[in-house]
């Protein structure tokens, strides 16, 4: 059987009257890479922040099989997290942020994260608040992939970044942290940069979660075909999810309806992360 790293059942979150998650059931396995996606104020830091142990919730949790409240010490021995803002001390040194990692995680290689390091511009001798925001995102990509951790949380992690940057961050994640025994699980806004490493994707919609699925599953539900104007009633009669007029031609999504029923408009293609959750969201 797979590994199931995270089970939730009734997972909620309330903050006073505002449920910023609604009762969501989710099970992600070892050897994923997952997108969870969803507008700024959609849930996605609420969930992330009740998989890590920093939020109370309703609902039941386990990451690992633990219960991230009840036993956090032990379950962030197998869980690395990046944040979207960098809350690293602006007056200390590198070298002396890694050594107090060293001396306050025991599954961190010093040596590892040094090393990951030197092939960098930063300098171990170099204070925080000297670094550029790519340099603080180095620091913490190599205090992370340093440990041996079996979960990869990565929040926004490469905001602010150049595109040479934010390729060179998680082709360091795929090549010196992910395998099939861990998990990776990603929150951003650049949905078109990472659909091509995702194995798994969520939507989540005003706490709400509208899409669980596969991407090998996404690719065959969903389809997109461009119809021309004189078909669009027959296209219309198959209840597509959603369509876009644009430069004279209208593009239709449909879910579960067989490509051979499109392909009388035209060929039938597949539709991307981004392009799906706007489609969900109407």
């Amino acid at each position: 059987m797979t590994d199931v790293l995270i089970s939730a059942k009734g997972l909620a979150k309330s903050y006073g009257q505002k449920q910023a998650l609604k009762p969501t059931d989710l099970e992600v396995p070892a050897g994923r890479i997952v997108g969870v996606i969803g507008a700024n104020g959609a849930g996605k830091s609420t969930l992330l922040n009740c998989l890590l142990g920093l939020s109370n919730y309703d609902g039941e949790l386990q990451v690992m099989g633990m219960n991230p409240l009840m036993q956090r010490a032990k379950l962030m021995e197998q869980v690395c997290f990046i944040a979207d803002v960098a809350t690293l001390p602006r007056w200390a040194k590198v070298a002396d942020l890694l050594d107090w990692v060293a001396g306050l995680h025991p599954k961190f290689d010093q040596a590892k994260a040094i090393a990951r390091l030197k092939t960098t511009t930063v300098q171990l001798n170099a204070r925080i608040k000297a670094l550029s925001k790519g340099m603080i995102v180095q620091v913490h990509l190599a205090i992370a992939l340093a440990i041996d951790a079996r979960i990869l949380v990565l929040d926004e992690p490469t905001l602010g970044l150049d595109i040479v940057n934010r390729r060179g961050f998680y082709d360091a994640i795929l090549s010196d942290f992910f395998d099939e025994t861990r998990t990776v699980i990603i929150t951003t806004h650049q949905v078109d940069e990472v659909e091509p490493i995702l194995s798994h994707a969520i939507f989540i919609r005003d706490g709400s979660v509208t899409l669980d699925a596969a991407m090998d599953d996404i690719a065959e539900r969903f389809l997109a075909v461009d119809v021309l104007d004189n078909q669009k009633a027959e296209a219309e009669a198959l209840k597509p999810l959603y369509s876009r007029s644009l430069l004279g031609r209208t593009t239709y999504v449909f879910d579960n309806v067989p490509a051979d029923k499109l392909r009388g408009f035209g060929e039938p293609r597949r539709v991307g992360l981004a392009d799906l959750f706007v489609a969900l969201a109407q």
